[in-house]
């Protein structure tokens, strides 16, 4: 489960409110009766708390989507690919400089 509730929640949160979800569920009508009442007990939002268990669904192959083992993959390359870039930049102004000093006479 990732997201930008990662920073306010601990993932022990997290994980528990999912387990507290799947184990109640059975109890209530509906999925956000459920939540609801997960989300009192454990003093999270109850959109927060449905994002969890549907990126848990999806980690879990339940329901189709990006999991979050993915999502940390596809934010490792776009950091790795950003200093790259930078990396890159920095080499053709090195290179344009060195080309410009050789082709000066007379040193």
């Amino acid at each position: 489960m990732s997201g930008n509730t990662s920073k306010r929640y601990p993932a022990e949160l997290k994980q528990r409110a999912v387990r507290m979800y799947a184990e109640i569920r059975p109890d209530h009508d509906t999925d956000w009766a459920a939540m609801g009442k997960v989300s009192e007990l454990l003093g999270v939002g109850q959109e927060t708390l449905r994002k969890w268990v549907r990126q848990g669904e999806v980690d879990q192959g339940a329901r189709p989507g990006t999991t979050s083992e993915e999502s940390a993959e596809i934010k490792r390359l776009k950091r790795e690919n950003a200093e790259l870039k930078r990396a890159n930049a920095i080499l053709k102004a090195a290179s344009v400089f060195f080309a410009a000093e050789l082709d000066r006479p007379g040193q």
